[in-house]
C-alpha cells in the first residue's frame, strides 16, 4: 500500500524494522495509513562513479537532450522541461548522494542529484523515468480533486461510508437514546433529543462504528490466524492517523477502526498483513509471500488503500 516502510523501531509501537537485545520482544510492525498521500518515491537512477570531467566525451548516438522550450517562467525555485507535448516543472536539489532520486508530493516533482551531475544528465534521467513521473502526477491530481469535494454534513439524510457502501443517516427526535442499523434499507437510525447538537450525533455514530469494528475484526482475525497457523495474543482498536494497523512480536495486534469505512476485502487484507508479521517481522519477499498465501489479491487491496485520500473520510 507505499507503501510499507522498514525502519528501526523503539520499544513502543512505531515504524517497521528489527531491533536487538531487550527490545526484540517489543518489536512492532505497522501498516501506514494514507502513506502515499505524502510522497511517492521511484527507484533511484544510479550514475557512474566517475564525475563528468573525467568521463569520455559522449558519442553521437548518446547526445545530450536539447534544452527545453520554455513558454513561460516556472514558479520560483522550479525548473521547466518540455517532454514531447508535456511541460514539466520540477525542483532540483543538490546533495552528496551518488544517484539521482525522484520524489513526487503535493508540491510536484522533486529531483535530488549529486553536486557533480550536469543539468543535462538530470534531464536525461527525468526522461528515462517519464512514464512513472507522469503517472504519479496524474494520481496526485485525482486525489487533489477528491479532496476538494465537499465534506459530509452531519444531518438527517446524509450518507456515511460503511463497509464499502454508502448508508443513510436517519435522525429520530426522541428522548430515548439509541442507534440501529437497518441493513435492508442501508439506513443508520439514530435516536437523539430534539435539541441535540452535531457533536452528539458524531459521538453516537463514532461509538457505533467502533462497536462494529470490534465485532468485525473479532470475527475475521481468527479466520486468518487459522489459515496461517499462528496465534495472536490480543487485539485492540486504534485511532491512529498514520497507520492502518500494527503487530508486535508478542502477538499484540492493533487495527484502525476507520477500516470500517472500507469493503470487507480491504479489512481482510490489513488483518492478513498484520497476522503475517507473526511469521515474518519484516517486509521482506518472504513476508509478502506469506501474505499472498492467505490473501492472494493483496496487491489490489494494497493499491486501493494507497489511493484512498484521508480528506474524503468523515471527520468526527
Amino acid at each position: 500500500m507505499k507503501l510499507l516502510h522498514q525502519k528501526p523501531s523503539k520499544p513502543r509501537l512505531g515504524p517497521d524494522g528489527r531491533s536487538h537485545g531487550k527490545t526484540q520482544q517489543q518489536l512492532a510492525l505497522q501498516l501506514d495509513l494514507f502513506a502515499d498521500d505524502a510522497t511517492a518515491i521511484t527507484p533511484q537512477v544510479d550514475l557512474p562513479s566517475t564525475p563528468p570531467a573525467l568521463r569520455p566525451a559522449p558519442t553521437l548516438q548518446h547526445q545530450q537532450p536539447q534544452q527545453p522550450e520554455v513558454s513561460a517562467a516556472p514558479a520560483p525555485g522550479k525548473r521547466r522541461l518540455r517532454i514531447g507535448e508535456h511541460v514539466l516543472d520540477y525542483t532540483l536539489l543538490r546533495s552528496k548522494r551518488r544517484s539521482i532520486g525522484f520524489v513526487i508530493s503535493d508540491d510536484g516533482l522533486r529531483v535530488t542529484a549529486p553536486k557533480w551531475v550536469t543539468l543535462s544528465d538530470v534531464e536525461l534521467a527525468i526522461r528515462e523515468k517519464k512514464r512513472w513521473i507522469f503517472t504519479k502526477l496524474s494520481e496526485y491530481r485525482e486525489r487533489s480533486t477528491r479532496r476538494m469535494q465537499p465534506q459530509m454534513q452531519w444531518r438527517d439524510g446524509e450518507t456515511l461510508p460503511y463497509m464499502g457502501r454508502s448508508i443513510t443517516l436517519r435522525i429520530h427526535a426522541t428522548q430515548r437514546a439509541g442507534i440501529h442499523f437497518d441493513e435492508a434499507a442501508d439506513q443508520l437510525i439514530v435516536c437523539l433529543p430534539a435539541d441535540a447538537g452535531e457533536q452528539q450525533l458524531k459521538d453516537r455514530v463514532l461509538g457505533w462504528l467502533q462497536l462494529e469494528a470490534k465485532r468485525v475484526f473479532g470475527e475475521r482475525l481468527p479466520l486468518y490466524a487459522e489459515k496461517l497457523g499462528v496465534t495472536y495474543q490480543s487485539f485492540a482498536l486504534s485511532s491512529a492517523t498514520t497507520q492502518w494497523g500494527s503487530c508486535t512480536s508478542e502477538g499484540k495486534i492493533r487495527l484502525n477502526w476507520r477500516l470500517m469505512h472500507f469493503a470487507l476485502p480491504l479489512i481482510d487484507y490489513v488483518i492478513a498483513h498484520e497476522l503475517s508479521h507473526l511469521r515474518e517481522m519484516n517486509h521482506s519477499p518472504r513476508f509478502w509471500a506469506t501474505v499472498q498465501s492467505i490473501f492472494p489479491e493483496f496487491e489490489t487491496a494494497r493499491k486501493t488503500l494507497r489511493d484512498s485520500a484521508q480528506e474524503t473520510l468523515p471527520v468526527f
